[in-house]
């Protein structure tokens, strides 16, 4: 696989949450938030999360945290894009900025280390 996301077929929300660098409460508040957002739950009740909706945690960062989308303006550019048929491609564009950025910040961190050695 390409991406962060281990290959399964369901995810505890502790396990996004690693992934996407979100705390619980957030997704939560998201799932509240926007109605394409909606994880299972298992037979103890827990969320459940499958690819598909973790690749969606994902655009959703980017467009609240990267590209400073309100919620709302976050909801019209899903439905935008939903309605062209572009969400997949969105999801794979925002993974990569969200892993350039991550790779990003362990570079700096590592430069940091090196600098003060």
């Amino acid at each position: 696989m390409n991406d962060r996301i281990a290959a399964k077929e369901y995810y505890s929300i502790g396990e996004v949450c690693q992934i996407t660098d979100l705390k619980p409460h957030v997704l939560r508040y998201w799932e509240s938030q926007f109605s394409v957002l909606k994880p299972t739950k298992n037979a103890a009740g827990n969320r459940v999360y499958r690819r598909r909706e973790i690749k969606l945690i994902q655009l959703l960062r980017h467009l609240l945290y990267g590209e400073k989308y309100t919620i709302e303006g976050a909801r019209q550019k899903l439905d935008q894009l939903r309605k062209q048929g572009k969400l997949a491609k969105a999801s794979r564009v925002a993974l990569d900025s969200e892993t350039v950025r991550d790779v990003r910040r362990e570079v700096d961190s590592l430069v940091e280390v090196l600098g003060s050695v």
